[in-house]
């Protein structure tokens, strides 16, 4: 029996995966423990805070002591030594872990992502303003439009001698680094030689670009549109421009410790997608808003946050809106799935960036950090679709690539050729600290 066919037992309930439920009644289980969860004060940390604040994971049994950390590379470290038994993760940490990257190195699987969308790609204003000097934008929000003009500035900055811009990325292994260096080329931006790219955790990035210590960034909610209602800065690029269907953070654990807490694991499974299910839920929003603001977890106003998940956005300081529908996807269209193919797509711009060489022999390790087989045993077989092993990510409109490059997990060496920019060597932002 997996462990939703027993929470069913108390209530009744016939789930589908569509559904989304209220936040339940106090209902105790047998055999209760305390899972320390290490998470940083971001949007897409909503289901794990759901999850606690809510009676999600009391009703599994489980209390979520949940500790609020400033940098990834804490989050990695204390999980890697014991201090944390699951921790909220970039996507692609767990395949970087499982290949061995980084400093102190030590295996991570995900069995549960949590959600899609959440990241933006934001320049200063003053950045923005050269930009529109070069006469080619004419106010659109094409992602596309804003990078090519961008190389139109650098490479004016280039022929007069001025020092490259300096770009902020929330850690080396992101999908911020990914889908800010698949931006920048797109556009026709060598990463690696026409800009400077540095590590700036995600609550410090408005500071740094108000104080022109950076000249932009990606990251995820709310800070980009924190930087746009300071005045600073102006949004240029969303997630859903980029790969719309990318995962964005996901649940990491030590595969010993899931191994030897099987039903703890799925017992948590279940509890992070009844949360899920809600927090995906419009009606829910303000409720959520309004515990995401509290300094204990996200620490931003909570007007701020509530737009932000609408998707409603204050793009620059003349008060500017675009609305992304699905910005942020909580549970929707298997969006807790861990696809290894995703994990794959990964590896790929590992490769494609210098940070890791190709080999059949990482290529399996990467697969082997996303673990549908446990969320379908939590949730059942029927839970992930048939093609969440397998499929390759792209091949669909509704799955797009920015520059329309399609993704075929099998034939990864070829895709990586495809692209006219890649690094020749290692890559310039250091990948041994964070």
């Amino acid at each position: 029996m997996n462990a939703l066919t027993d929470i069913e037992k108390f209530k009744g309930e016939k789930l589908s995966p569509g559904d989304a439920l209220p936040a339940p009644a106090s209902i105790g289980h047998p055999g209760s423990r305390t899972i320390r969860a290490g998470f940083i004060p971001l949007v897409d940390a909503a289901v794990l805070i759901a999850s606690a604040e809510f009676g999600f994971a009391e009703r599994e049994g489980i209390t979520l002591e949940l500790v609020k950390d400033v940098s990834w590379a804490n989050v990695r470290d204390r999980l890697a030594f014991r201090q944390f038994d699951i921790a909220h993760m970039l996507s692609p940490m767990p395949v970087a872990a499982m290949l061995g990257l980084g400093s102190n190195p030590s295996p991570v699987i995900t069995p549960f992502s949590l959600g899609r969308g959440g990241n933006a790609i934001t320049l200063s204003t003053r950045l923005y303003r050269r930009m529109q000097d070069e006469g080619t934008l004419g106010g659109r929000e094409d992602a596309l439009a804003n990078a090519t003009a961008l190389a139109a500035v650098i490479r004016k900055a280039q022929a007069a001698g001025e020092p490259p811009l300096t770009l902020g990325v929330t850690y080396p292994f992101s999908s911020h680094n990914y889908e800010f260096r698949y931006w920048l080329a797109a556009g026709g931006i060598d990463p690696d030689r026409d800009v400077k790219l540095m590590v700036v955790p995600p609550p410090m990035t408005s500071d740094a670009l108000a104080a022109g210590a950076i000249d932009g960034f990606c990251v995820g909610a709310p800070w980009n549109m924190v930087a746009s209602e300071l005045g600073v800065g102006r949004i240029v690029a969303t997630k859903q421009d980029i790969w719309p269907s990318a995962p964005e953070k996901v649940v990491g654990m030590r595969p010993e410790w899931a191994e030897t807490h099987p039903e703890t694991v799925s017992r948590l499974i279940v509890a992070l997608d009844r949360a899920a299910r809600w927090a995906d839920a419009p009606e829910n929003r303000d409720t959520l808003a309004d515990v995401l603001a509290d300094e204990r977890y996200v620490a931003a106003p909570a007007d701020i946050i509530r737009r932000v998940l609408a998707g409603e956005f204050t793009i620059d300081p003349e008060g500017n809106r675009r609305v992304i529908d699905d910005y942020f996807v909580f549970h929707s269209g298997f969006a807790n799935v861990p696809r290894p193919s995703q994990a794959l797509w990964t590896y790929s711009q590992m490769v494609r960036w210098g940070q890791a060489p190709f080999s059949d022999e990482r290529l399996a390790a990467s697969v082997s950090a996303y673990r549908p087989d446990l969320y379908r045993r939590a949730l059942g077989a029927d839970a992930a679709p048939a093609d969440a092993d397998t499929g390759p990510r792209g091949a669909t409109p509704d799955d797009r690539f920015l520059d329309g490059h399609v993704f075929d997990p099998g034939r990864m060496e070829d895709y990586i050729e495809s692209f006219a920019i890649r690094a020749t060597g290692r890559s310039q932002l250091p990948i041994e600290d964070g």
